[in-house]
């Protein structure tokens, strides 16, 4: 039996572990993180966000070239070579993976390859191919994260009902594919089908897609996967699926179809399951998340939880702030996950961004606010992109100015969203952001017209003062 000590022990290496384990390092501290895979970057680097967004990239060539003809220029169609474009999408997986080794090997973090298992608050047995290996700690954070979540009804066993984890292997190009579910990972994944050739269904049981994000940034998705889509169907259910040849029958609340692949974009669970938890004095929600407090501490005072197993939004830069937190206050240095703005990124065509109070919650919570929009067809570099279908808006305190919120659809939303969360977080007021020199011509600029939209003197286009 091995054992050895440690000032922290990080369980899981995805954004949320592995930035916690490089912070604790730089602050001096003795680190271990450990990981049951085999590539450390978690489902973010290996399942999630960074191959969907390398497909969706590669695959919006594809739609570029088909929509450039009525600028002169035009192309052969399409030949996709499935296995070159996963080799592609892999390379950059196996990079950053590879970077991320390296930046632990720099900081002195010792990496233990296996699966970890709490056998008390102090205690974490780790399953690794050479065998047992008990780590001593002193803290511990726990940053496990999510996986897809499989109802028992969808759950056939059969490999043509994928999640997202077996969606990005882009196995084949099915001719029909249906979505069940209409929030981000459904849609930026029906949306890389869709442009590889597929006949893409999305059925969604709430009364709209992308129910998060305020109406009025969803409408110019809506009009895109409406013609990019074969069907989109809001208030719909999937009652069970069954296996029907090479096919799979799926039998909704009205009627049912065959499909040649389904995926399955519900919701996603905490991987808590199996880790000795119980072992622990950590408590969770009806929900199966780890209960965490601002400081990310559980109810055992030795270990601290961080990321998706934490609940919340399942982001990954919240998770990475959320290490923050934890690491300064075990180091002693205090710090609270309060009032923090996690902007949020839906990656469709075009893209969703927003950040802060939302319109929506502010009608719901009866928050006094005004609204100023800027339409991109009025931008001169949306224009010049071929992409006028997006609307800059802001949310404004009447009676500060102050900027409460900011949503952004159109092309390129998920770079411009980062000086809306900068102007909240840093209480700016939409004097401010129209006093600011924007470059022209840049999409940037919608940020400042929206602003000066609230005064009654954008410049291009004709306003008048909100009141």
């Amino acid at each position: 039996m091995d054992g050895t000590k440690a000032d922290i022990v990080v369980l899981g290496a995805g954004p949320g572990g592995y930035a916690a384990a490089f912070y604790a390092a730089d602050k001096g501290r003795k680190v271990v993180l450990v990981e049951q895979d085999a590539r450390l970057g978690g489902v973010c680097l290996n399942r999630g966000c960074i191959p969907s967004k390398a497909l969706l990239h590669a695959t919006k060539m594809i739609t570029e070239a088909d929509e450039s003809a009525h600028r002169g220029i035009t192309f052969g169609e399409a030949k996709i070579e499935v296995e070159k474009l996963r080799a592609w999408k892999n390379s950059i997986l196996e990079k950053l993976a590879g970077g991320i080794v390296s930046l632990a090997k720099a900081r002195g973090v010792e990496v233990l390859y296996g699966r970890g298992y709490f056998e008390n608050s102090k205690t974490l047995r780790v399953e690794t191919k050479d065998g047992q290996k008990f780590l001593e700690f002193q803290k511990a954070i726990v940053a496990v994260g999510s996986k897809s979540a499989l109802p028992k009804a969808f759950d056939l066993g059969n490999p043509r009902v994928m999640t997202s984890k077996e969606a990005l292997e882009v196995p084949d190009i099915p001719r029909e594919l249906l979505v069940i579910g209409g929030g981000y990972i459904g849609m930026e994944l029906g949306t890389v089908y869709a442009a590889l050739g597929s006949r893409v269904t999305v059925v969604e049981a709430l009364p709209t897609i992308l129910a998060g994000a305020d109406a009025d940034l969803v409408r110019p998705v809506i009009r895109y996967v409406e013609k990019a889509f074969k069907e989109i169907r809001v208030g719909t259910k999937v009652a069970k699926m069954a296996t029907a040849g090479k096919q799979i029958k799926v039998v909704f609340d009205k009627g049912e179809e065959l499909y040649d692949r389904v995926l399955v974009s519900v919701g996603r669970v905490p991987n808590c399951g199996d880790l000795g938890l119980e072992n622990t004095k950590i408590q969770r929600d009806d929900k199966d998340f780890i209960k965490v407090n601002a400081q990310q501490q559980t109810a055992d005072p030795d270990i601290y939880a961080i990321g998706d197993v934490a609940g919340g939004m399942l982001l990954a830069h919240k998770a990475s702030r959320e290490a923050r937190v934890a690491v300064e206050v075990i180091t002693g240095e205090g710090g609270a996950f309060q009032d923090v703005v996690i902007p949020a990124v839906v990656f469709t065509e075009p893209e969703i961004a927003w950040a802060g109070l939302t319109e929506a919650e502010a009608k719901e919570k009866s928050i006094s606010v005004q609204i100023a929009k800027f339409p991109w067809s009025a931008s001169g570099r949306a224009l010049t992109l071929d992409h006028t279908d997006g609307v800059t808006k802001l949310i404004i305190d009447p009676e500060t100015e102050r900027i409460l919120g900011v949503g952004i659809c159109g092309h390129g939303a998920g770079e411009l969203i980062a000086e809306g969360v900068l102007a909240i977080e840093m209480g700016a007021t939409a004097f401010d952001i129209a006093s600011a020199v924007h470059p022209h011509p840049t999409l940037s600029e919608t940020m400042m017209e929206a602003a000066e939209v609230f005064y009654g003197h954008a410049t291009h286009m004709v306003s008048r003062k909100h009141g």
